[in-house]
């Protein structure tokens, strides 16, 4: 079989003329658009900045937020909108201004705020969604970027969005414009955050499922094997009559305790193979306890897993597993690396 024909502007191009992308055009553009962005954080009036923000603060307590925009800007709306969700702040929304004019504006009640994102402010459904909106009773506020536009002289408030040009070469591909509306929006979440104090445990109970709620929800003592899944033995034991402990509970390795269950050391079948083939023969006159590591990396029963993991990954060398101890060192489980790969992290 051949290879497909290259088609550009509609003609067909043979393989050795198909157009290609240099490493100095790709860091170019690069540079190009850290200029234009540089440019909205140098020329942001901070103050409009803070105003919407303390706006967005107080419905956030009285009434409800709704973001609205078309086309990109309509993607960093509701984005905008999730993302304030994803925080707690379950009264923000995204509405449609095309849907809005066909019943969904009925969500709209007095006092609402109604946030229209937009670079050029002039586009046809945000302008007929106003006076909608207005009749409704809702606070009204732009975000644009091109100076005096028609939105922002109907709304009740705008907020400027520096722009000095996008980078696309005609100057007409949102790509520099929307990337400053997600900067300032995203930014303002996070001031949102610091305001009302967000906790940890808050922002986990938001992310259940996802990696970041994990990382923030489990702990050691959620993935940790223990009782008879422990693979526990006494260091005068010899290593070859543990070899069943050793595999049977599928963690690769052997505690090595006293009478009192208190770690002495760690055996794993790593150690099994290094020893085999040092020791040879000897190996069956050789106890748990002579060849144990008597200084084993631990995790107490409270730790967070995603720190369990962080230590298992730690120089000088990555381990499978981690015994979990209390305060007087007694082993009262295990976690292993498959144990915590398995719940996501």
């Amino acid at each position: 079989m051949g290879s497909l024909p290259y088609y550009s502007n509609g003609k067909e191009q043979n393989a050795g003329s198909i157009l290609t992308i240099t490493t100095d055009q790709i860091c170019q553009l690069f540079s190009e658009q850290k200029i234009h962005l540089n440019h909205f954080f140098d020329n942001l009036d901070h103050t409009q900045a803070l105003t919407f923000a303390q706006t967005i603060l107080r419905h956030t307590q009285s009434g409800s937020i709704f973001f609205t925009g078309i086309g990109k800007s309509g993607f960093v709306a509701n984005k905008i909108s999730q993302t304030l969700v994803s925080l707690g702040f379950s009264r923000s929304s995204f509405l449609s201004p095309v849907d809005a004019l066909h019943g969904d504006i009925g969500v709209l009640s007095f006092g609402d705020l109604l946030v229209f994102i937009s670079k050029s402010g002039s586009s046809e459904e945000l302008l007929r969604l106003v006076p909608c909106a207005r009749s409704k009773g809702a606070i009204l506020i732009s975000i644009t970027s091109v100076k005096n536009n028609p939105l922002s002289q109907i709304c009740d408030d705008n907020v400027h969005l520096p722009l000095s040009r996008e980078l696309c070469p005609f100057d007409l591909a949102p790509v520099t414009s929307t990337a400053v509306q997600m900067l300032f929006g995203d930014t303002i979440a996070v001031a949102l955050m610091a305001s009302t104090k967000l906790t940890r445990d808050q922002y986990a109970a938001n992310h259940p499922a996802g990696r970041i709620g994990k990382c923030l929800i489990f702990k050691v003592k959620d993935v940790m094997k223990k009782q008879d899944e422990l693979p526990l033995c006494k260091p005068d034991d010899l290593i070859m009559d543990q070899l069943v402990e050793l595999t049977s509970k599928g963690c690769g390795c052997l505690f090595a305790v006293d009478d009192a269950q208190r770690l002495i050391g760690t055996f794993t079948d790593g150690d099994l193979r290094r020893t085999l083939k040092a020791s040879g023969e000897d190996i069956f006159r050789l106890t748990v306890g002579s060849m144990c590591n008597r200084n084993p990396r631990i995790i107490n029963v409270d730790a967070m897993a995603v720190e369990a993991m962080q230590k298992m990954e730690s120089p000088p060398s990555p381990v499978q597993f981690l015994p979990v101890v209390d305060a007087d060192n007694v082993v009262i489980g295990i976690v292993t690396l498959h144990g915590l790969v398995s719940i996501g992290l």
